[in-house]
């Protein structure tokens, strides 16, 4: 009887110690590129950017070809990604003022903007904080000013992190208050790299999260003189073809590749989870995503669609694909559950991704994007978004598997995609499938009053159809200036 009531506790022990070992809570780099597109990836096609250690990563776990970021610009991507919340919760819908562009262009008065990501929101690093992990920020933060920055947030560790939205030069001396400035002409983003790649070997005993948003590739174009002289001997194409940006884009390359060495040096691929991504889609005018329409600052693919690689050595299968349609606001219930975190209470908007590593589906999930407000011109002339003046109005999106439905506010107008067969929203079906268009916008209307979004619908004073035409003449006719100006 006692050889059998020890047989029992033993069983129980090694149930118990099987329940806490499928938590193996793993070291975290999440590694978010700013204004990086779609294919801007040589594993995505691309023959004149090169980018062997982002090809390497994705051929190392799952690659997302319909991974999208939570917003078209960096700012409400970022808090979405980290909160976990969609942007109707916390406010943040794009950089600075709703109020962007001409006052004569704009037909009703968007909805004010929130350029602060509230300290009661509860962010994935507080998450991993609370869970015993070090936690380091490496770059761009853009949530907030003094009082609402990394170290407010459940950061152990900001380098770099302020309330800009891009470097003001990406060679030393810097400008930034965060960052002690290296030797003359040292490069921003080698600089971060040497900091990731310090803070993994300091911790390398310990678990830790890092958090790497690198500035590059946003705007100033500024790529190191030896890359920018490969790329002018190399032959692009009509769609990528700007030597700065590709050097660009080969420093981003180069310093993934000393993060992903560093943790193979020191042993610990298997027991790290890599994510990486861009912050929202690439700026048309710099770099086409052909064959997606428009690029950053739109709703349209161009502007949300992003690449995205998840990599776990031994947990994710190697060379994996999938197509579901995910997004940046599903990072937060993928890491809470691999670690195993049990908070009932914690509200996310996101779903699990796990499921899919394991080969499941979650065809059927809806993604959902909200833009009450106006994002002028970057380029009238390629910027292919919603009209020559705006990159976006005032609007709501939706996707669900294959379909994608656009609202726009100041008309009402409503356009249907199939982008499966229509990548390049190219081809609105709303008329001729009234059925799907109608499952679709009461889908939206349904998600739009349970999350109290705001639609701003008051008419502004200050709008001049005759000034709309007259700049729309001249753009047509190639003879207005490239922004339109305040």
């Amino acid at each position: 009887m006692k050889k059998i009531l020890i047989l029992i506790i033993a069983s129980l022990f090694l149930s118990c110690q099987t329940i806490k070992d499928e938590y193996i809570s793993p070291n975290i780099v999440l590694i978010v590129a700013d204004d990086l597109g779609w294919t801007d990836v040589s594993y995505m096609g691309s023959k004149y950017y090169e980018t062997p250690n982002i090809d390497r990563l994705s051929r190392s776990g799952m690659t997302f070809y319909n991974g999208y970021a939570s917003a078209a610009n960096c700012a409400p991507s970022r808090a979405t990604m980290l909160s976990g919340r969609y942007h109707t919760s916390h406010g943040i819908y794009t950089v600075g003022n709703s109020d962007r562009g001409n006052k004569k262009t704009r037909k009703i008065i968007p909805t004010k903007n929130n350029t602060i990501l509230d300290l009661k929101y509860f962010l994935i690093p507080e998450m991993l904080k609370n869970e015993g992990y070090v936690t380091g920020h490496f770059g761009k933060w853009h949530l907030g000013s003094e009082g609402f920055y990394p170290e407010d947030n459940g950061f152990d560790i900001n380098f770099g992190g302020n309330k800009s939205g891009g470097p003001k030069g990406y060679f030393s001396p810097y400008a930034n208050p965060n960052i002690d400035d290296g030797p003359r002409g040292e490069y921003l983003t080698d600089r971060i790299g040497n900091e990731v790649v310090n803070f993994i070997s300091k911790h390398q005993n310990e678990k830790f999260f890092a958090y790497v948003p690198f500035y590059s590739v946003h705007t100033p174009i500024q790529s190191k003189k030896e890359y920018q002289e490969k790329y002018l001997n190399k032959r692009g194409d009509e769609n990528h073809n700007r030597a700065d940006y590709a050097g660009m884009i080969e420093s981003l390359d180069k310093n993934i590749g000393r993060i992903l060495n560093k943790i193979e040096e020191l042993n610990l691929s298997e027991n790290t989870l890599f994510i990486f991504t861009s912050d929202n889609g690439g700026i048309r005018a710099i770099s086409n995503q052909f064959p997606l329409k428009a690029g950053k600052g739109s709703y349209y693919e161009g502007g949300i669609k992003v690449p995205l690689i998840f990599s776990w050595k031994g947990k994710i299968e190697k060379e994996s694909k999938s197509y579901e349609r995910v997004s940046n606001i599903d990072f937060f219930p993928t890491i809470k559950k691999i670690i195993g975190n049990r908070d009932k209470k914690l509200k996310l908007d996101g779903v699990d991704l796990n499921p899919i590593f394991n080969g499941e589906s979650i065809r059927g999930r809806f993604l959902y994007f909200h833009f009450p407000i106006y994002l002028e011109a970057y380029n009238v002339y390629l910027d292919n978004g919603s009209d020559p003046i705006f990159r976006t109005r005032p609007g709501s999106v939706i996707i669900k598997d294959d379909w994608k439905l656009h609202h726009y506010f100041e008309n009402n107008r409503i356009e249907l995609y199939n982008i499966k067969e229509d990548i390049s929203e190219s081809n609105d079906l709303s008329i001729i499938n009234p059925k799907k268009t109608k499952e679709l916008f009461d889908e939206l209307n349904e998600w739009r009053e349970a999350n109290n979004a705001p639609i701003p619908l008051e008419e502004n004073p200050d709008y001049n159809q005759r000034f709309v035409d007259s700049i729309n003449f001249l753009i047509i006719n190639k003879k207005y200036a490239r922004r339109i100006p305040n």
